[in-house]
């Protein structure tokens, strides 16, 4: 099982978490978006396994919410927030960087759940050297949606990987700490809807995009 293999961490052995159950993914992306602060985010690069805590996230909430990308209605590039609960939506923005999203809600029901910034748990040196920047404080190698995909190497073709299966070389993954205490801020980086706290974050954690808290 999942939960007993163990892989090489920064100076630790960790064991490999359980991937977390689509129905986690199959409610109100604000839940989920507060529920996945502490959870895992673990990417498999051949024989060498990256991990990362979820430290911040941003719930969008399908048609009725003017910042989401399902806002104008399903196309080609965002068909999977339409679909099923628990898999990747992966975007190219600004012509540099990639954003990493999770799908929320029943099958056919848009919503989703922005990544934008993960604490690093194991991998840290290849981290590093898939940004570029060899000398970087840890907590400048992922705090930020284009970062930490750089620093795990997402790309759009992850688009579509199901997120809750551990044989992907992407998924989501339990822990077992305790849950943290949750602070609610204005989203960032966006021009609608503005005003709405659906932004989450770790409350207090170096590793988070932005101190506006």
């Amino acid at each position: 099982m999942a939960a007993e293999r163990c892989i090489e961490g920064h100076g630790d052995l960790v064991k490999s978490p359980l991937a977390l159950p689509q129905e986690f993914f199959d409610r109100d992306p604000r839940r989920v978006a507060r529920d996945l602060l502490g959870k895992l985010l673990v990417r498999r690069i051949g024989r060498q396994t990256l991990s990362a805590r979820i430290v911040e996230t941003e719930a969008y909430l399908g048609k009725n919410d003017p910042a989401a990308h399902s806002a104008s209605g399903r196309t080609p590039r965002n068909a999977v927030i339409f679909g099923p609960p628990g898999f990747a939506y992966v975007y190219f923005i600004y012509g540099n960087h990639y954003c990493l999203n999770v799908s929320c809600l029943p099958d056919g029901e848009p919503g989703g759940v922005l990544f934008r910034a993960v604490e690093p748990v194991t991998g840290l040196t290849w981290m590093a050297r898939n940004r570029a920047l060899p000398q970087v404080p840890a907590h400048h190698l992922t705090n930020g949606p284009g970062k930490l995909t750089q620093a795990l190497s997402i790309t759009r073709a992850d688009n579509g990987t199901n997120l809750t299966d551990p044989t992907q070389s992407l998924y989501l993954g339990s822990d077992n700490l305790p849950k943290p205490l949750v602070q609610t801020t204005p989203r960032i980086g966006i021009s609608k809807a503005v005003a709405r706290k659906l932004r989450y974050v770790v409350a207090g954690n170096p590793f988070v995009s932005r101190r506006s808290f």
